[in-house]
């Protein structure tokens, strides 16, 4: 009995390949790859497209070809701790643009349950079938040292995050906040106080280290330190509590939304931003350059945070030595309206006398300032 010939097949020719099925498809080759491996994810709009090619094309894949070839999946998938509930939406986004450029697509998931749990979900993703390569933005260490030990797949562990999604390591790093401080020291501010982060976040800690390590250093005076959670809330009762009577000319708020916090509750009690006292904060929220006053801030570049993170990955995977070196520095100081000279160097500025100080700015101007 003779085999019928599929449909589209051409005798005499060549048989076709997967790049004339991507033309037929109207889609790229690595589309109608995922399709010949059965990936689960794709619309079923594409796979009727692809399917639908092959069968017009009579497209047989060349197996015996394909086994010669280093498989590649063109894929790169990003783990975040489990039971995520803040998602790093602006570092996501970086990384995903910067393996879409490299021409993969990025997968993210999260391990959850128990070591035990977590170790099977991981034995899982370290197939080559799967994914070319893995970034971690969480340590892996604890629970899966000895499953990354000649793992099949190159994996990079970031380190980033904790399991509840706190920053770690140089994405808590608190360095432009001693800039700050000195900008104010040198407009003539001496008396300081600082509306911490939550205690359980590194980077609430690291910004408080550096707030009381620059006033010691620059001989300056703390007059007063208040636990903080993050919200603007906590900013308020700072403000209209133990702020309001400290006599502190410049305040360093742990976050845009701490200082927001701080500055209302100041304009509540009639106190004026930045005449009567500065204030500063820490993440450049899209909202800082619209509050009155405009907030200074240290503006994180958390995009590109994620974009580094993916090159690294993309680097051990093309086998290129110190793949794995330290992260780069991404935070900078935005100066804007919420900051200024201290009273006394204002009211002199006001008569027409020269400030003490030099006016020094560590960095340019916000390029969105009014």
């Amino acid at each position: 009995m003779v085999e019928p010939r599929p449909r589209g097949a051409r005798e005499g020719k060549k048989p076709p390949t997967i790049h004339e099925v991507a033309r037929l498809a109207g889609l790229s080759h690595q589309t109608v790859s995922r399709f010949l491996r059965k990936d689960p994810t794709m619309r079923p709009e594409t796979t009727r497209r692809v399917a639908a090619a092959v069968a017009e094309l009579g497209y047989r894949p060349n197996l015996a070809a394909r086994s010669m070839r280093t498989r590649r999946t063109d894929r790169i998938t990003v783990i975040l701790p489990g039971a995520v509930e803040r998602m790093p939406t602006r570092v996501l986004g970086g990384a995903a643009a910067a393996a879409r450029e490299a021409g993969y697509l990025l997968d993210v998931v999260s391990l959850e349950g128990d070591a035990a749990a977590r170790a099977e979900r991981l034995r899982a993703l370290l197939q080559p079938e799967n994914t070319d390569g893995i970034l971690s933005f969480t340590s892996l260490t604890d629970d899966f040292d000895g499953e990354l030990a000649g793992a099949p797949v190159p994996v990079v562990v970031d380190g980033a995050y904790d399991d509840n999604m706190r920053s770690l390591g140089p994405f808590a790093e608190a360095s432009m906040g001693a800039e700050l401080i000195r900008h104010l020291a040198d407009l003539g501010h001496r008396r300081f106080a600082h509306v911490a982060g939550h205690p359980d976040w590194p980077s609430a800690r690291a910004r408080r280290a550096v707030y009381e390590a620059t006033v010691a250093e620059l001989g300056l005076e703390s007059r007063a330190v208040v636990e903080g959670d993050w919200s603007a809330g906590s900013g308020w009762e700072a403000a209209t509590g133990v702020l309001a009577d400290c006599g502190a000319t410049a305040v360093f708020a742990a976050s845009d939304q701490v200082a927001f916090g701080v500055i209302t509750g100041f304009q509540s009690i009639g106190l004026r931003v930045p005449e009567d006292v500065s204030v500063f904060g820490w993440d450049d929220l899209e909202l800082s350059r619209f509050f009155r006053p405009s907030l200074t801030t240290v503006a994180v570049d958390r995009e590109r945070q994620g974009r580094d993170a993916v090159h690294r990955l993309l680097a051990v995977l093309r086998g290129e030595s110190g793949a794995a070196g330290p992260l780069a520095h991404f935070n900078r100081v935005i100066l804007r309206d919420s900051t200024g000279l201290p009273p006394a160097a204002d009211a002199r500025r006001r008569r027409g006398a020269p400030p003490r100080g030099r006016n020094r700015r560590p960095t340019p101007d916000d390029p969105n300032r009014a």
